[in-house]
């Protein structure tokens, strides 16, 4: 297609970069609505009842503020435009008398008509003048309304005030003798029962929120308690619970319900298969054991003797971490005696045990026995490589920590989380090296059994902290 002259091409199709401008425009817009969508999050409440008190709230608040605005200008402003055009008639009748008659003998009846008819107080005050203008009030119906009812009517320069005293106004007329000054009561001209209005605002908004925060309350404790209920499960605990509630809660209710039967059978029929393997796999090793027992005692049958021995302590540490001791009770548990026996199984295994120490209330609601074969299999490993171990425990906010130090070589930083998996044994790493490598995983699946977890940090003493966090 031929360009005109004096054109360039690129001048010709403006439409592409018409295009990429508005898409950059865009682009900024849909940036700063993320950023302010951010800001607006991170301000509002997270919890449901809060949210769902403000989805209340915001509308009714909208809705009363509408109302407001538009009975202010549609209502008030009709009463008090008419309320003022009547005192502005009253005002230019008493000025229509005053200078229709002769000023001498009529000022003192002008102001006892004023005063008994119209509920005005009137003042000729020869050679005064206005006064200056003063700052206009910020929002006052009453000023701008009575100000254009004056021009209107009276058609003369004049002076009001509406705020000086609160019950009274002031409206200073020019006269060819000076100036009229006439007072009223400020209902005369202003429609004043905004208490009721504001009285009426106020009731209706506390009563519309208080039902809503008791409906609310009803419709968030089935939630709150499912919650708490699936937690509780979570960690081991056993907790009543009946679905309540709006429908969709129960039906919450019954599908977490259901689950839970489907995990507790789950778990059942695995216990029940590993009890029948266990019990299978030991009767073959005892007969290993008794077979061994009857024969001559040599070298080779004693190397056989140890084999059967160590296949024994890992076909029970191949259980004890597939059963992971969930069919135990959790109950409440003091941690200090459970330390202090802790303390007692590091002894017998050749390591000097500092004094335990014990920071808060002890009481924890833990399984008992899964806890304390959590917390040795920490302590064994610690006693295996280290002279000196400290065991602490400490109450937090909504926790109860447990340290183990001791003052052995440590595990490097980039190999602690790979010393929690199932049978990984490095050649550096404090597992039980005799053993089949799940010490450290057992431990940290019975304490995420609880809700808590196992980490490993650097000691005080030089070697490895191992710190079992329990949800309290």
């Amino acid at each position: 297609m031929a360009v005109p002259a004096g054109l360039s091409s690129s001048e010709s199709r403006p439409e592409p970069r018409r295009a990429g401008a508005l898409a950059a425009v865009f682009g900024r817009i849909r940036r700063g609505w993320r950023r302010f969508s951010r800001v607006i999050g991170d301000a509002l409440p997270k919890g449901l009842y809060a949210r769902s008190l403000i989805i209340i709230i915001a509308p009714m608040v909208l809705l009363q503020s509408v109302i407001a605005y538009t009975f202010m200008e549609r209502h008030w402003q009709l009463v008090t435009r008419r309320l003022s055009a009547a005192v502005t008639a009253d005002i230019a009748a008493l000025m229509d008398i005053y200078e229709s008659y002769p000023q001498d003998k009529n000022a003192e009846t002008l102001s006892r008509i004023a005063g008994e008819r119209l509920n005005l107080d009137i003042d000729i005050l020869k050679g005064a003048k206005l006064p200056s203008p003063g700052p206009r009030p910020f929002f006052s119906i009453l000023d701008e309304v009575l100000s254009e009812e004056i021009r209107r009517q009276i058609r003369r320069p004049f002076w009001i005030d509406t705020v000086g005293r609160s019950n009274l106004i002031e409206i200073r007329v020019a006269i060819p003798e000076g100036v009229m000054r006439v007072t009223a009561r400020r209902n005369q001209a202003y429609a004043s029962n905004s208490h009721i209005f504001l009285l009426w605002m106020t009731g209706s908004s506390l009563v519309l929120l208080g039902v809503a925060i008791l409906f609310l309350r009803n419709q968030i404790k089935p939630i709150l308690r499912l919650s708490a209920v699936a937690e509780g499960f979570g960690k081991g605990r056993e907790i009543e619970f009946k679905p309540r509630g709006a429908r969709e809660v129960r039906q919450a209710g019954h599908a977490f319900i259901e689950m839970k039967r489907r995990i507790e059978r789950a778990m059942e029929q695995r216990t029940a298969m590993l009890n029948g393997v266990s019990h299978d796999l030991r009767t073959i090793i005892t007969r290993f054991k008794l077979s061994l027992a009857l024969v001559e005692q040599t070298p080779e049958v004693e190397d056989l003797q140890r084999d059967v021995d160590e296949m024994s302590r890992m076909l029970e540490g191949y259980l004890a971490f597939a059963r992971g001791d969930s069919a135990e009770t959790a109950a409440e548990t003091d941690m200090r005696i459970l330390l202090e026996d802790l303390r007692s199984d590091v002894e017998r295994l050749g390591a000097h045990v500092e004094a335990v120490e014990i920071e808060g209330s002890p009481l924890v609601t833990v399984r008992p026995d899964a806890m304390r074969r959590c917390l040795f299999n920490l302590a064994a490993n610690a006693a295996r490589y280290a002279d000196t171990v400290a065991i602490s425990g400490k109450r937090e906010h909504r926790a109860f920590l447990v340290a183990i130090d001791d003052d052995g070589p440590g595990i490097p930083v980039e190999s602690r989380e790979e010393v929690f998996k199932p049978f990984v044994r490095l050649d550096d790493a404090r597992q039980d090296a005799g053993g089949s490598g799940l010490g450290l995983a057992i431990a940290r699946d019975i304490a995420r059994a609880h809700g808590g977890d196992v980490a490993l940090h650097d000691s005080p003493l030089g070697g490895l902290r191992a710190t079992v966090r329990i949800p309290a």
